[in-house]
Order: C-alpha cells, then structure tokens, then sequence
C-alpha cells in the first residue's frame, strides 16, 4: 500500500530523559519566554531569536554569577599591582570557559541528572560522596567571602554590616523559595544587567583602547615573572575556573527543562556567557591599572573596599559609587548560584525533591539546605574577629583541591558511552579537553603546594610541572592514538533508527551497564584519591595552625 503524501504526518514525541525530579518535565519557562514541552524546533529567523530568549539563562548566570566578589577582587588586585599586563591570561580563559561548559550543557540536556548523581552511579559512592562534600566545604567558605564582599561595598556608602549583611541573606533565600523559576531567573538576570556597570566604570577610567588591545594579545607581566605574579595568574585562572560551575549548570540546565533539541541554543548561552563574564573581568583591570597608574595607590591593593576608596580620591564620587555597586552585585550573584549550586547537589546525592518550580512545603530540604548555608555563612561574617584572612585563603586552597577530580570527572563521563552515547566528546574535543584538564590540574597542585609550603620557589615549580605536563601530555596522546586506531573496526550501534540524535538521550541509570575499569584507570583514580587525602588532611592541619597564630 503506497502511502498519500499529502496526509498529516503526527509530530515525533522525544523520547523522556532519565529526571529523577517530576518537576524537571514540562514546558520551559524562561526569564523572557516560554517553549511548549513537545514543541518542534525552531526554523524562521524570528522564531528561533524568540527561542533563545526563553532559553537563555543558565549559561548567562554560571558565567556572570563567576566574577563574584573574589573574582572583582583578584582582577582588580592585578591591575592595581601590575597594570594591564596581564590581560592575556584572560583570553586564554575563553576556550578554557567555553569548552569546559559545553561538556556541562550536554550533559545536563542529554542526560537529565545532576553532576553529583552521575559521578556517584558511575564512578562508586566514595567519589559521590567526596564530591558533595567538598564542594560543601568550599561553597560554604566562598559564600563567606560574599557575604564579606557585601559588608565592603555597603560599608563603602557607610553601612553597618550588622543590616547589610541580614539584608542580603533574607533577600536571597526569599528570591530563591519564591516557587517560581521564572522568578528567581528573572531576578538573577536583574544581577547580570547591574554588571554591566562596569562599562560606564571603564570609561571613567579615561582608557587607552590600543593599550588594553596590545596587552590582551601580548603576553607579559610587568616586572617579570616571580612567585607573586604567578601566583596571581594562577588565581585568575582559579576564580574564572571553578568547580562549582560544573554542578551548578548541569543541574539547572535540567531543572529549566532543556532536553537535546535546544542544546545549540544554550550552547550559544554559554558562549554569550563566556564572552560576557571576560568583557568584565577585562573591565575590572583595566579600571584599576588606568585608574592608579602615576598614584601612590598603584601596587598597593589590600581588599576590594579600599579600592573603592581609592577610585573615589582619584577618580570622583560617582567611580567609587559604580566600583562598590559592582563589588555589591558580583556578591550577591555568586552567593546565589553558589549556595543554589550545592543543594542541587545534595539533592542529586540523597535522591529529594530539587527544583526551583516546586513551593518550599513542597521541597523543605532542598530549599532548608539553602537558607541553612545562606544563613551561617552570614552568621560568620558578623562575628567579631571571625578569621575571615584564613578562610579566604582556605577557600583557595579547597578550590585546588576540588579542581583536578572535577575535572577529571568531567572528562571521563564525557566519553561514557552508556550516558552520552552519541552525543560523547569527538576525538579532537578530547585532545583539546585533556590538554585544558592538564593544564587546570598543574595550576591547582601549585596553587595547593604554595599554599601549604609558603617559601616553595613557584617559579621553579611552575617550570618543572610545565615539563612534565608536557612529557605527560605526549604520553598520553601515544596511548590514546593507539586506543582510537584499535576501536577503528569497531562498529557501534548509538540508537535505533527511530531515535536521531536530537532525542537521543540517557536510559535510566538503573539500567546502564556499570562501567568497567582497565588498571591503568583504577591506578589512576587510586592515585588521585590519595592526592586528595594527603592535602585535605594538610589543609586541616595549616588552618589549625593560622587561626592559633
């Protein structure tokens, strides 16, 4: 029987992704529009700009939500104390950002689970748990450091931080309990749009383009390499490249509904992101570097309240006004997608109910653990002579820490062929991953060796490990070439043909096949887990000696 061309052809239903939340299905509703659950793809100019509009937000507010108060401090650090000659590190960053998130966006698109609950079922419950935790410890610290951002930049308008700080805290938790997605993501982008305050801050600045534009191509640092200078870089990268990222965006990108048929479009979010958040770091260095060059402020940077101050004496009122509104905005931001970050990861790990679409009496422990670390990390920052210095630098610390598993994680389950099936890393993304993966793990052991072993010779360090990283590198890249070349004959089925890649996405975690490890894996993993021992252990023992200093 021939079939008749012209009868109505019923529209495919895309296969469900494996949610482990009922509140993850449905339509998506974004900041600035609303896309229908089975809605075909966009295919007019208009209707796919109104498309990416509703999508538009996770990838926007990981990116802008990373310059927080650390990030507005350490850029404003480097150019108060060292001009714009380190602008080019934050060019190399943008395909750090952008590739490190695209793997996130797949992820959380194809496979709809969180971060946390992929590395528990794939690689065994001790990393699961690991994972939670650390990142725990170090989002609870780095929501202290916001909360410290806070107090600097109402206090810059005189302020108490006894009301700033209570402030702050009750309007996050009531932003984020609202029941509405919507909402919280509208109000979110309130937070990306006061960030462009840098813009008019930027021209304040009275710049020279052609000198910002040579030092963002041209590599240098002014007064030549040494241990503070590098390690400043290394903070750069750490405070642009940050293990929270992983687990926040994955997990809202699922809790925003996106499933594979809108990956390209929260790729170009991502992206957007990516360029945004550089833009502003970029900003942020060049204010101070132009601001405080010729002043006896120029290599004097102590916190970001006192650069305020400096810019009101050198530049006038209204650049203090911006510069602290920029300092209050960038906390406010990353104190939310940070604490937001690790309830999603608790939720993943203990299996609760964890959306921002659902009313707090109907997720208590998902929003509970919110407000909880939202409500102590404030609580710290108000006690009189609270070591706030050794939590600061234990937030460093923990970030090297985190960062190579991370990392490490990520990557590998980029290539699991139970959970993306076709939509893992192709060959060239994983030669490009593993050299960013390898690059982000040295800067964290020099990160962790410095800040355990203060009179180390970084400079030397670095030399030695960029060596090595090389050596590794090639090693690596041997051993890979030679597993491609094998698996050549090797035919493999990713879907049926009734299942294209667009709906293509993770069968429940109950019934993928667990992975199986090769020795050279386990002795790896085995390696990297008492890496991770060893220097927690350190850093207990450091912090126990500076707050009894």
């Amino acid at each position: 029987m021939t079939s008749d061309p012209s009868a109505p052809v019923a529209p495919v239903v895309p296969r469900q992704r494996a949610v482990l939340d009922s509140a993850h299905v449905g339509d998506i509703k974004g900041a600035f529009g609303t896309i229908r659950q089975h809605e075909d793809a966009h295919r007019s100019l208009r209707s796919r700009a109104l498309a990416l509009l509703a999508i538009v937000g996770p990838g926007l507010i990981v990116m802008v939500g990373d310059n927080d108060a650390g990030g507005v401090a350490t850029y404003s650090q480097a150019g108060q104390n060292y001009g714009n000659s380190l602008l080019w590190v934050l060019l190399l960053l943008v395909p750090v950002l952008i590739v490190n998130q695209e793997m996130v966006v797949r992820l959380g698109a194809v496979t709809g689970v969180g971060h946390a609950r992929l590395i528990n079922e794939r690689f065994g419950r001790f990393w699961g748990w690991f994972s939670v935790g650390d990142l725990f410890l170090l989002n609870f610290l780095t929501i202290v450091t916001e909360f410290i951002g806070v107090s600097l930049a109402l206090g810059y308008f005189g302020v108490s931080k006894y009301i700033a700080v209570p402030l702050a805290a009750a309007g996050l938790i009531a932003i984020t309990a609202s029941g509405s997605f919507r909402f919280w993501e509208r109000s979110m982008f309130v937070f990306v749009f006061a960030n462009l305050l840098v813009i008019p801050l930027f021209f304040l600045a009275h710049p020279k383009i052609g000198d910002v534009a040579t030092h963002f191509v041209v590599p240098g640092i002014d007064g030549g390499a040494n241990s503070t200078s590098i390690l400043l870089i290394i903070g750069m990268v750490g405070t642009t490249v940050a293990p929270w990222q992983l687990f926040f965006q994955q997990s809202n990108i699922i809790d925003k509904r996106i499933t594979p048929r809108w990956v390209n479009y929260e790729r170009l979010d991502t992206w957007i992101g990516a360029v945004v958040v550089v833009i502003g770091a970029a900003a942020l260095i060049a204010v101070s570097a132009f601001a405080f060059e010729h002043t006896r402020y120029f290599g004097q940077f102590s916190d970001a309240g006192a650069t305020a101050t400096g810019l009101e004496h050198v530049l006038g009122s209204t650049a203090g006004t911006f510069f602290a509104l920029v300092l209050l905005n960038a906390s406010l931001i990353g104190a939310g997608a940070l604490t937001l970050s690790t309830s999603y990861a608790f939720g993943d790990v203990f299996g609760t109910k964890s959306s921002l679409h659902r009313s707090f009496s109907d997720a208590k422990l998902f929003y509970g653990i919110f407000a909880a670390l939202v409500a102590g990390a404030a609580a710290i920052v108000l006690i009189p002579g609270a070591p706030l210095g050794v939590i600061t630098l234990a937030v460093q610390a923990l970030a090297g820490v985190l960062l190579p598993s991370a990392s490490v994680f990520l990557l590998l389950l980029c290539n699991d062929r139970e959970v993306l099936g076709p939509w893992r890393n192709p060959p060239w993304l994983n030669v490009l991953a593993s050299v960013i993966v390898a690059v982000l793990v040295l800067l964290s052991l020099i990160l962790m060796a410095t800040t355990m072993f203060p009179s180390i010779d970084v400079t030397t360090v670095s030399l030695v490990g960029g060596v090595l990283l090389a050596v590794g590198l090639l090693g690596f890249g041997f051993v890979a070439l030679r597993s491609w070349r094998g698996a050549a004959g090797v035919t493999v089925i990713e879907s049926g043909p009734s299942i294209p890649k667009e709906q293509w996405t993770m069968p429940p975690l109950a019934l993928l096949a667990r992975p199986v490890w090769s020795t050279g894996r386990k002795v790896a993993m085995l390696t990297l887990r008492g890496y991770l021992v060893v220097s927690v252990v350190l850093l207990v023992v450091k912090a126990v000696q500076l707050g009894g200093g």
